[in-house]
């Protein structure tokens, strides 16, 4: 039930230009299972712990021995360590490490343990997934392990597919080799690329259109799934199509590929700073109490945006992600807010974990062509002006360096706001972020802004890579030109001493 064993699929080139789905363009498929969850059935699809084991446990799992599995750290010997950091510096992972764990490696089970026992909806009530997996020059083992780990781990009745999205990879090993590799798996596997480099973000929309089932759920190239991890998500969608389903994310460490429980038994949600500096917080206790059980879900103002699960026709109602955002930044909050404000939910699933892996120190260049200098901000700035109505002016405060940056047209994103007749911000964060407020008050006015000068020196205050509430220091003055240039002069203030 939880292994295919084998199937095989075709490279697909993708066009560069793509057109939104229209309804008539939705998956047929989702629109049967949609009447079979008539929103009066409500409650028969509500999961019930039970006493025995869940019914999507697997049962009887036969043991497995060898390099990383149960997710133990693998180390290598002195003589493989050059090999060992030539990799990392080309991919930000240990691909001597990975070339070491089978592609089937199991990692450990790190939910909280009565998630064994929770009954969900049979597969007939839920919707099918597809799991779409965007990469750009990855490391072959932690690319294709991702793969494995998906297939291994979700009811085959539930995964419609598997789809990958080459953004202009120029590896060699992910060309032919990668299109004969896939074939293993029948069609499950899908294989498109976009023929130049778009980012990320853009890269997601393609795969969401590309897409055949009735929930897309995104994970990064580099994750592999803990057991049971799919029935979760898709429960959530399958009460409320308007939910964003998160999961728990663990770690897997870059060098080691050890798989660790980040947050232990807390639950934690996801908040951000006026600077949309990603934060997370434990959850509230008035949230924490509307719970039965403390495996069940809970609400989170936003999440950290590279794993989720949301259903396909609700992502493109909600306009995808804005064209206007590009490469990488902003779009966990864009979807957040706008699922949020126009009458969804995002829920954090303590039952559904999938483990992550952050890079280390790559040096191979990931420049996308066309993108601005400052593109996280002018990604920032396009949210904030669509949906944060007068809050917008934190982040001016928290960030004065782009009071004049310029970010374009948002006409288009304000019309989807609108028809949709989505909810105020101030809504948004009296009623779901409070705890925003509470651990980030509102920056207040700035009096000055520019460098600061000692003129007997000629040196200037900088940071020095200090993180915030660090110590700053002084270093030789640049002239500020970047905010000479997006800055009126009325604002650059100059202090000496």
């Amino acid at each position: 039930m939880f292994k295919l064993e084998s199937s095989n699929t075709e490279s697909v080139q993708a066009p560069n230009e793509f057109d939104y789905p229209k309804e008539k363009k939705l998956n047929p498929g989702a629109e049967t299972i949609r009447k079979t969850l008539d929103p009066s059935n409500n409650a028969s699809l509500q999961p019930i712990m039970s006493n025995s084991l869940g019914n999507y446990e697997p049962k009887d799992l036969p043991k497995r021995t060898g390099p990383g599995e149960g997710g133990e750290p693998v180390v290598l010997s002195p003589s493989e360590e050059k090999d060992a950091q030539r990799t990392i510096r080309e991919y930000g992972f240990n691909m001597v490490v990975s070339d070491k764990i089978s592609m089937d490696r199991r990692i450990k089970d790190t939910r909280p343990d009565e998630c064994k026992n929770w009954i969900y909806p049979n597969p007939q009530y839920l919707p099918t997934a597809s799991v779409i997996l965007v990469f750009y020059d990855e490391g072959w083992g932690v690319l294709l392990r991702t793969v494995h780990s998906v297939i291994n781990t979700s009811p085959t009745e539930l995964l419609k597919e598997v789809v990958l999205i080459d953004d202009g990879s120029t590896d060699a090993s992910l060309q032919e080799k990668l299109e004969a590799y896939i074939k293993r798996w029948n069609g499950l596997v899908k294989l498109y690329r976009t023929g130049k480099r778009v980012g990320l973000i853009e890269a997601r929309t393609i795969g969401a259109q590309k897409s055949m089932g009735d929930v897309i759920i995104v994970l990064d190239a580099h994750c592999e799934c803990v057991v049971n991890w799919l029935p979760p998500l898709l429960t959530r969608i399958a009460l409320n199509r308007k939910a964003l389903a998160v999961p728990i994310v663990d770690g897997l460490e870059w060098n080691t590929l050890e798989h660790k429980n980040i947050y232990g038994s807390t639950n934690y949600r996801g908040i951000w700073e006026w600077g949309f500096l990603y934060k997370e917080t434990q959850i509230p206790d008035q949230e924490a109490k509307k719970r039965k059980y403390p495996s069940e879900p809970y609400w989170s103002p936003t999440h950290a945006g590279g794993l989720f699960a949301i259903d396909r026709q609700w992502f493109f109602e909600l306009g995808a992600y804005d064209p206007g955002i590009k490469v990488w930044g902003a779009e966990q909050y864009e979807l957040s807010f706008k699922v949020w404000q126009c009458g969804g939910v995002v829920e954090w699933v303590p039952c559904s974990h999938v483990a992550h892996a952050y890079r280390g120190p790559r040096s191979h260049p990931s420049y996308v062509p066309g993108a601005s200098p400052y593109q996280t901000s002018i990604n920032h700035l396009r949210v904030a002006h669509v949906w944060m109505d007068e809050y917008a002016e934190y982040y001016y405060r928290r960030e004065p360096a782009i009071r004049n940056l310029k970010f374009g047209d948002i006409s288009e994103r304000k019309k989807i706001r609108e028809k949709l007749q989505c909810k105020s911000f101030k809504w948004f964060m009296e009623t779901i972020a409070y705890d925003v407020l509470e651990k980030y008050p509102p920056p207040s006015n700035n009096v000055a802004w520019g460098e600061c000068k000692n003129v007997q020196h000629s040196v200037c205050l900088n940071d020095l890579g200090a993180s915030f509430g660090q110590p700053i220091g002084v270093a030789r003055c640049y002239g500020q030109k970047w905010i000479n240039r997006i800055i009126s002069p009325y604002m650059r203030g100059l202090v000496n001493k």
